[in-house]
């Protein structure tokens, strides 16, 4: 019931931006009631279960290196901002239109596109500061909150949705329609607070001192507003196409980029950059000068030991980039990409002048998924000569070396990355793949091996549950198997088709007692959301059609 309300509120959202005009207030909201509509569960509910729609239609981008990379990129975002203990989660969509967007329980999208259109990593933590900054003012919830002011048919606008669902049947033009329904739903969210000024500014205020908190430039988020408004006036001449989605949801002025302008070279003032350079690494720390300090920075720490009045300027966590971005950006260049051959051909393109060294590994990693790892394996080798230590690097070394039949020196490096990097979650579920292509029992256990680790915390990962579902598979372990597969349908937006399995599964004679308890307990749990959906009318497309 509780996932049906939610979604509800979502639907409210969407007939609430088309149907309401932007509201504007030039006075703070003081004793907001906003907390009230939904609690922190119910928010992180709604966010998860758009999530899994979203994966569900194929919108996301789900790539270990990459997850990983924009989740320690916002996790220090958000570690500086003003509600550093909200939960986040980061995540990638695939499509190459520039935008981002917040909703429900802290969770943020960002387009391919917009990474692609960035030049630096410091303009696309100014984007994620933006976003952090509307959750963290509670200016998503604040739109739910005036919707249901508004007093719009939440019931009629939930039947209405689901009957357009029913009415979409199987054939790929309706699923597009579908799909197309269910991506706009955080876009219309972000619609019902975006044209509000104030809120904009404040996300913009506060976003700057985010990103000067976590050693980013402060100017980025200037820059790339004008970027963005350089873009649209092009692109209004008809010279590159549509306005870019990011402008429709975030409309940037002149006025609006001489603020953000000002901000940052306020705190450029105040503030000096240090730089510290060692043979692996150089590190930029912004210090304040002459007792200066950052906005909101003065934070005091939560240790009953010391006075409760003991404050710590410039109190923060480790920030500044992660070293990582271009090689990010390359790589979901490849992986948002048509196909490894459209990867190839626009790298040929660019390839005019000569690649960088992140275009250089792109093309050998689109080379890679043509089945070409042979070819590509020489140019990661090189590349990490001149990179040494490099994990992205020495990942797709060993992969190309274990799908062109190197098998015994790439399971050296893989083994090798784990013993430095224990537990980490690319490492793993890269290795894993590509022991489960050899498609062995012996591959299959090991791979088990170098996954179990990392279950305890997996129970909302969709990528660790299908990779471990396989690894299981081959392994001859058809319980665990199933168990994972379910999940990964489950977080994949199709709780129905979760339940059968769960209940095929529980038919098999070998289950232990454990197995049973287990699988009855998934079952308890997912029934009444699947329940639910049949007393609305909506059931798995898959399993209508059976």
């Amino acid at each position: 019931m509780r996932r049906i309300a939610l979604l509800s509120a979502a639907i409210t959202l969407a007939v609430a931006s088309v149907c309401a005009p932007a509201q504007e207030s030039s006075l703070p909201d003081i004793g907001s009631s906003a907390g009230e509509l939904l609690t922190p569960a119910q928010e992180r509910e709604y966010g998860a279960m758009m999530l899994a729609q979203l994966r569900h239609y194929d919108y996301l981008l789900e790539d270990p290196l990459i997850n990983s990379w924009l989740d320690t990129l916002g996790t220090r975002l958000a570690a500086s901002s003003d509600r550093p203990r909200q939960p986040f989660t980061f995540f990638v969509m695939r499509q190459r239109q520039i935008n981002a967007f917040a909703t429900l329980g802290g969770y943020i999208g960002v387009n391919v596109g917009l990474v692609l259109a960035a030049e630096r990593e410091d303009e696309v933590a100014a984007v994620l500061s933006h976003e952090i900054a509307h959750v963290t003012q509670q200016h998503v919830l604040r739109g739910v909150e005036r919707a249901q002011r508004d007093q719009l048919p939440i019931l009629l606008a939930m039947l209405g949705a689901i009957v357009a669902a029913q009415a979409a049947g199987g054939n790929s033009a309706d699923a597009a329609a579908q799909a197309a329904m269910v991506s706009a739903m955080g876009l219309m969210q972000q619609r019902q607070i975006d044209y509000t000024r104030s809120n904009e500014s404040e996300a913009d205020r506060l976003g700057i001192q985010t990103l000067a908190r976590s050693q980013y430039d402060p100017a980025a988020m200037a820059d790339f507003f004008a970027k963005m408004q350089a873009k649209s006036r092009s692109n209004a001449a008809g010279y590159y196409g549509p306005t870019p989605d990011y402008l429709l949801t975030h409309p940037v002025t002149t006025t609006r980029i001489s603020e953000a302008k000002a901000r940052a070279e306020q705190i450029a003032r105040s503030t000096v950059v240090a730089t510290t350079t060692t043979p692996n690494a150089t590190r930029n720390e912004r210090i304040p000068k002459n007792g200066y300090s950052l906005p909101g920075d003065a934070r005091g720490l939560d240790n009953p030991l010391l006075p409760g009045t003991l404050k710590l300027q410039g109190y923060e966590l480790s920030g500044g980039e992660t070293g990582f971005f271009e090689f990010a950006r390359e790589r979901m260049r490849v992986l948002s990409a048509e196909s490894p051959r459209d990867a190839i051909a626009e790298y040929e393109r660019l390839g005019k002048g000569k690649l960088d060294d992140a275009q250089r590994y792109g093309l050998a990693v689109a080379r890679m998924r043509a089945n070409q790892a042979a070819a590509a394996a020489p140019v990661f080798a090189e590349l990490l000569q001149e990179h040494p230590d490099h994990l992205w690097l020495s990942l797709a070394l060993s992969e190309a070396e274990s799908l062109s039949g190197k098998a015994v020196s790439a399971d050296a490096r893989f083994d090798s990355l784990l013993r430095q990097m224990p537990n980490n979650r690319a490492v793993a579920l890269t290795y894993a793949r590509s022991l489960s292509e050899r498609n062995t029992v012996e591959a299959g256990k090991r791979a088990q091996a170098v996954l179990r680790p990392l279950l305890g915390a997996a129970s909302e990962d969709a990528v660790f549950q299908q990779v471990f579902a396989r690894a299981c598979e081959i392994a001859g372990d058809p319980i665990r198997a199933g168990e994972a597969y379910a999940e990964a349908a489950y977080l994949g937006g199709r709780p129905e088709q979760a339940l059968v399995q769960l209940n095929t599964l529980k038919k098999r004679p070998e289950l232990d007692y454990y197995s049973r308890a287990r699988i009855e307990a998934r079952i308890a749990a997912i029934t009444p959301t699947v329940l639910e959906l049949r007393r609305q009318g909506v059931k798995d497309e898959d399993l209508r059609r059976r």
